[in-house]
């Protein structure tokens, strides 16, 4: 049987509107858990008073086990559709969710975006789609979850429908384009079967609209990035870095260099969900076996290619950014960090060069001495460290970043043009 087309879908919204029971559900609903690893984990959300969240746990009980190091699988959260199998990044809802998010977005094929039809639209509901156009996601699906709680209402979902297409159309959202899916996570309603509660309602299932996403094209044409994520130490293997290959392909026994530590070393073994790999292409999660380089010589943020066209280390780079939410003003020489692919570094705003319209893209003010919420913005920065920065029309996966500071994302964007270090 030839492997069916692979997908990585992220799922998001706010924290208190079913993320995770839904994550839950799919996998059990598809059979990527089973009847017996869901009845243990409703014997525990019981136990400890929290049940009703035996779906939400099953993405929980993996970030334990992550946290402690056991694994670098990520097969359990695999899922099968009669036309793909998902990937489902990043564990939902924990402290540094926007920072797993942005790595997430930076990597998904597909968003679904989950709205509560109880709480309705929040401010985190519109930061995240925000975060997720800006980052270059291309596909949506909506989820109006929790239908069960307002009894399968019909004006609740279109109020809801509405009040969040309101919000998303302006940010470039097709919103005539993407289903809207009246879902109750927690009841199973519209996520494999059709619900008799939604009678009204005559569009797909979440699981048939996760068969009508596209299956992205892989630019395998292109040299070879692979962002770090993780370094691990294996007995046996020694280092085994974890990352997904953005571009290009890897073989076994291939000379790669790591960017910006200038190492050089070879890939003995590939790896993906245990299974030895002759051949990783992009969208692959893979572990891969290095010799000749040490563990402490590269880290998260690291990039991966080949020695004849390596990796860009930037002295500086220009980008068009969005302020998605700043309390004063953002102005010369301010020093945000910034997630670009899986680094998080430091860099200085050293000129803005012009304010854009963010709705039309025109300019409005060349040189402003300062941008706040709302201005979209071309500007020069700077990196504190060295760090890899791609022309997001070359790489987009590492051309497209997110500005955080006192917490909060305070502004997203994509690197137009970088400026190379000199060796």
């Amino acid at each position: 049987m030839a492997a069916k087309p692979h997908l990585n879908l992220i799922f998001t919204g706010h924290v208190d509107h079913g993320k995770s029971t839904l994550v839950g559900r799919v996998l059990y609903d598809t059979g990527a858990v089973s009847e017996q690893d869901l009845r243990k984990l409703k014997e525990e959300a019981a136990k400890l008073g929290k049940a009703t969240f035996e779906f939400a746990f099953v993405m929980d009980q993996l970030k334990e086990e992550r946290e402690r190091g056991l694994t670098i699988d990520i097969a359990h959260r695999d899922f099968n559709t009669n036309k793909y199998y998902f990937t489902i990044i990043d564990a939902p809802g924990h402290k540094d969710f926007i920072k797993n998010m942005i790595t997430g977005a930076s990597q998904a094929d597909a968003a679904v975006l989950v709205c509560s039809a109880k709480e309705g639209v929040q401010a985190q509901t519109i930061e995240h789609a925000f975060l997720l156009k800006v980052l270059g996601v291309q596909q949506f699906i909506v989820a109006i979850n929790k239908m069960d709680a307002v009894n399968y209402d019909r004006v609740k979902y279109e109020e809801t429908k509405q009040a969040l297409s309101a919000k998303i159309k302006p940010m470039g959202y097709p919103v005539d384009k993407i289903p809207f899916i009246p879902v109750s996570a927690y009841m199973g309603d519209n996520i494999v079967k059709k619900s008799d509660k939604t009678p009204w309602y005559s569009g797909p299932t979440l699981n048939e609209a996760f068969d009508l996403l596209i299956e992205p094209k892989k630019p395998t044409d292109k040299p070879l990035r692979l962002p770090i994520q993780e370094v691990f130490t294996i007995t046996g293997q020694g280092t085994v870095p974890v990352g997904r290959v953005e571009s290009g392909t890897l073989k076994p026994n291939t000379v790669v260099v790591i960017m910006p530590e200038n190492v050089q070393g070879e890939v003995k073994s590939i790896e993906m969900h245990h299974q030895p790999l002759a051949e990783a292409v992009p969208g692959d999660n893979i572990g891969f076996a290095l010799k000749g380089i040490d563990k402490k010589a590269i880290k998260r943020g690291s990039v991966l290619g080949i020695p004849t066209n390596p990796p860009k280390v930037a002295e500086e780079f220009t980008a068009q950014i969005v302020v998605l939410n700043h309390p004063t003003a953002i102005g010369k020489n301010y020093t945000p960090v910034f997630h670009l692919h899986t680094a998080q570094v430091a860099c200085t705003i050293t000129e803005i060069v012009e304010k854009k319209d963010p709705k039309t893209g025109a300019t409005l003010q060349k040189n402003p001495d300062f941008i706040k919420t709302g201005d979209a913005a071309i500007v020069k920065i700077k990196p504190t460290r060295p760090l890899v920065v791609e022309k997001y029309s070359d790489f987009p996966a590492l051309g497209r970043f997110a500005m955080r500071d006192m917490g909060m994302t305070v502004a997203a964007g994509i690197v137009l043009d970088v400026v190379p270090r000199k060796a």
